[in-house]
């Protein structure tokens, strides 16, 4: 089997796809620079000359790609009587170690980046593709696969489909010294407490009351607070102003209040921290607390909780 069409002198051989590069690895000043690749055929494949002639005169025709990239050039296309389309392209990748492939979805597009075909392929009868190398390989698209449009002969562009970020599972993170002051039971108690709870919007920081005590024979206020950090990087916190409101609506107490260390919320999680209302920050000698918010002053008030 023939690669492409009979009677077309190599030297005429022209990419009729175009060529789009992905990198896996996030853009820095090491991996900004160019990087060519080496032809790499797939050992089971049986190529004749002609054709290994070929694949040479269209490997030397792509571009430079940049370290650390991924790409599909689209080599040419044909459909089959069964109406299927067979789209004949370049896989390169420029990671200085080897790559293999598993279940990936591919789209088709014009020139215009109309979508032309969705489909998920199982990559793994590519092979290993060496470091810093390129590999032909057909994607075939059956009717079903299709969007309806035509298929230009040239311009056209497969692509790796990106996946949609995953969020991680909000998760319970305690600091050392929570973790050593509190029972197996009290782990899982809490645990349990923030499974049940929706996480916070993605990119949210905000603040959930879960336990307040007030100790008249010392005149404080003792609250406990549920930090939860719904973005995608660990926050810092070094001073945090907070009020509390009970059940009458009243503010009863409200304070600054400085964090030595400074407490990290890692992203993702929700942490548990105390803080202590001193007489000089009570406004209320009897606040009402069976029902109650905490939250810091000119941001959105947290949910009411009811002191069981």
């Amino acid at each position: 089997m023939s690669y492409f069409p009979e009677n077309t002198p190599v030297e005429e051989l022209q990419l009729l796809g175009a060529e789009t590069a992905a990198s896996p690895k996030k853009r820095t000043e090491e991996n900004d620079e160019p990087a060519q690749t080496e032809l790499s055929l797939h050992p089971d494949w049986d190529v004749t000359e002609t054709d290994q002639a070929a694949f040479e005169k269209l490997h030397g025709d792509l571009n430079e790609l940049q370290k650390d990239q991924l790409s599909l050039a689209g080599i040419r296309w044909d459909q089959q009587e069964d109406g299927d389309y067979v789209f004949l392209a370049f896989i390169r990748q420029t990671l200085e170690k080897s790559a293999a492939f598993k279940y990936t979805v591919i789209e088709l597009y014009d020139e215009a980046d109309t979508l032309l075909g969705r489909k998920e392929f199982d990559l793994t009868d590519l092979g290993e593709l060496p470091a810093m190398s390129s590999r032909p390989y057909t994607f075939t698209f059956g009717e079903k696969d299709m969007f309806g449009h035509d298929v230009p002969e040239s311009g056209w562009k497969l692509v790796f489909k990106k996946k949609k970020k995953e969020i991680p599972e909000h998760q319970l993170s305690l600091t050392p010294a929570w973790r050593k002051r509190l029972t197996a039971e009290n782990k899982r108690q809490l645990k349990q407490v923030v499974d049940n709870m929706k996480p916070p919007k993605h990119g949210q920081v905000n603040f959930v009351g879960l336990r307040a005590t007030f100790l008249r024979d010392r005149k404080e206020l003792h609250v406990t607070m549920l930090i939860r950090n719904g973005s995608d990087r660990n926050v810092n916190i070094e001073t945090l102003p907070l009020q509390v409101e009970d059940a009458t609506g009243e503010i009863a107490a409200r304070g600054g209040f400085r964090l030595k260390p400074k407490l990290q919320v890692k992203a993702h999680t929700t942490t548990p921290w105390n803080f202590v209302f001193p007489e000089r920050m009570l406004l209320k000698e009897k606040p009402d607390l069976t029902k109650w918010k905490a939250y810091p002053p000119k941001r959105k008030k947290e949910e009411d909780k009811t002191e069981e």
